[in-house]
C-alpha cells in the first residue's frame, strides 16, 4: 500500500469548494490513475481483475488483484489455490474470491505522476460538464456578466464559470462596451468544445426586451398580460405587439406603469432605445393600423392572405406618409417583422394617381361596339336588293324579257 496521508482529502475538499467537482471524481480518477500506471508497468492492455482500493482510514492507497479459489491454478492472473488464500484468509473457501495486493515495490513515483495527468484531465472534464450543465438550462434565457475584454471586436463576457463570447453581430451599433462594467446579455447558444463549452451570448435581442418586460411587468409575468409579438432593431427602435387576457386591464397600459414608470426603466435599461408598445388583434386590418402607429391611417386592403402570402395596401393622408415608412423606413420594416404582414404604404395622392391611370387605361382596352364589323354576319347578310325590294331572280328575268320583246315589235 502506498502512504498518502490526509493532503490528498484536503485537496479534494478545496477543489470541491472552489471548482463545484465533487469529491468522489477526484477519488475515483486518482485509482484509475493507478490502475492505468499499474498495467503500463506489467505491459499489459486489459486487466479486468485488477482495482485500486484506497483506505480513508489510514490514508494509503494501492493496487489489487481479485482472483478466484480453486484446487488446481491453471491460469495465476485469475485463480490462486486454497492453501495460498487460506494464507490471507483463514475462513476462505473454494469457488470465493479473494483480493491480493499486487502493488509494485517503488511504485509511489510512477503512480504519481500517472494520477497528476490523469487527475488534471478528469477535472478539466469535470469543469467542462458543468459548465455545459449549467449553461444549457441557461440556454435561451437573460443573465447578468461583466465585460472582461474586448479582442477583434469581440467582446468577451464573464457570466460566472466561463467567459462568454459577445459577437460583433450581436452588439448594439454604436454602443461603446467598457471592461468592468456590468452588462445584461440573453444565452443564444452553447458549443461543446475540447476545452471549456463556448457560450455565444447577444446584446442585440429581441429576447432582451422581452425578459426585461416580464421583470418590470407583474402583469405579463402572471400571465394577464401576453406579449405576442416583438420586432426590435436594436439601439434604435422596438415595437411590442400586447394582449390582455383580461378584459377590465388594458395591456397597454399595464406595460407604461402609472405616469410611465415601467416603460421608463425598461428604456433606460436599454440606453434610451424607443419602444413602440401596440395592442394585438386578431382583426389583420386592425393590427397593421397599430402596427403603424403612430402614423395615422385612413384604409387597409388585405391583397392576399393565404399560406404563401400575405400582403396588404395601406393607404395614408399626403402628410403622413414619412411617418408612416419612418426613417429610412425604419416604421414599416418593424410593423412588417411584427405583424408577418407585407405591407405597401401610399399616401392619398398616389393612391388617387394610380387609381386614374388604372380607370385610364381600362378605358383604352374597351372596344367600342358601333366600330366593330363583324366579316361573318357580313358574309351571312342577304342581298340588299332582295331585302329592300323583295325581288326575287325569276321576276328580274320575265322584266328583261318583256323588254326585249317590245324592242323588237317597235322595229
Amino acid at each position: 500500500m502506498i502512504k498518502i496521508g490526509t493532503a490528498l482529502f484536503e485537496a479534494t475538499e478545496e477543489l470541491e469548494r472552489e471548482k463545484g467537482i465533487s469529491k468522489e471524481v477526484i477519488i475515483d480518477s486518482l485509482k484509475d490513475a493507478l490502475v492505468a500506471a499499474y498495467k503500463k508497468h506489467i505491459r499489459a492492455k486489459e486487466a479486468p481483475n485488477v482495482e485500486a482500493i484506497l483506505d480513508e482510514t489510514t490514508g494509503e492507497i494501492g493496487v489489487f488483484r481479485t482472483k478466484l479459489v480453486v484446487e488446481k491454478v491453471e491460469d495465476d492472473n485469475l485463480e490462486i489455490s486454497l492453501e495460498d488464500a487460506k494464507e490471507i484468509d483463514d475462513e476462505v473457501e473454494l469457488e470465493d474470491e479473494v483480493k491480493i495486493e499486487v502493488t509494485p515495490e517503488n511504485f509511489g513515483r510512477i503512480a504519481a505522476q500517472a494520477a497528476k495527468q490523469v487527475i488534471t484531465q478528469r477535472i478539466r472534464e469535470a469543469e467542462r460538464k458543468l459548465v455545459l450543465d449549467e449553461f444549457m438550462e441557461k440556454k435561451g434565457t437573460l443573465t447578468t456578466g461583466i465585460i472582461q475584454r474586448v479582442e477583434n471586436r469581440n467582446v468577451f463576457v464573464n457570466i460566472g464559470k466561463t467567459d462568454a463570447i459577445l459577437p460583433f453581430r450581436e452588439q448594439i451599433p454604436g454602443e461603446y462596451y467598457k471592461p468592468g462594467n456590468r452588462i445584461r446579455v440573453f444565452v443564444l447558444n452553447v458549443k461543446e468544445t475540447n476545452r471549456l463549452p463556448q457560450v455565444i451570448v447577444s446584446h442585440a435581442h429581441a429576447e432582451i426586451v422581452r425578459e426585461l418586460f416580464e421583470l418590470e411587468v407583474p402583469e405579463i409575468e402572471d400571465g394577464i398580460v401576453e406579449i405576442k409579438s416583438i420586432a426590435r432593431e436594436a439601439g434604435f427602435r422596438t415595437k411590442l405587439a400586447v394582449h390582455s387576457n383580461d378584459p377590465e386591464i388594458d395591456s397597454v397600459g399595464a406595460c407604461i406603469g402609472p405616469r410611465g414608470s415601467r416603460i421608463q426603466t425598461i428604456v433606460g435599461e436599454l440606453k434610451n432605445e424607443k419602444i413602440d408598445i401596440v395592442r394585438w388583434s386578431e382583426d389583420p386590418v386592425e393590427y397593421i393600423v397599430n402596427a403603424l402607429s403612430p402614423a395615422r391611417i385612413l384604409s387597409v386592403d388585405i391583397l392576399a392572405d393565404d399560406e404563401n402570402a400575405h400582403e396588404a395596401l395601406v393607404i395614408v393622408p399626403d402628410d403622413q406618409l414619412s411617418l408612416a415608412i419612418g426613417r429610412e423606413g425604419q416604421n414599416v420594416r418593424l410593423a412588417h417583422k411584427l405583424t408577418g404582414w407585407k405591407i405597401d404604404i401610399k399616401n392619398e395622392s398616389q393612391a388617387a394617381q394610380a387609381e386614374a391611370a388604372y380607370q385610364s387605361q381600362y378605358e383604352e382596352e374597351v372596344p367600342v361596339e358601333d366600330d366593330i364589323v363583324d366579316e361573318t354576319d357580313a358574309a351571312d347578310e342577304e342581298p340588299i336588293v332582295e331585302e329592300e325590294y323583295g325581288i326575287d331572280a325569276e321576276d328580274m328575268v320575265e322584266e328583261t324579257s318583256d323588254v326585249d320583246a317590245d324592242s323588237s315589235e317597235e322595229e
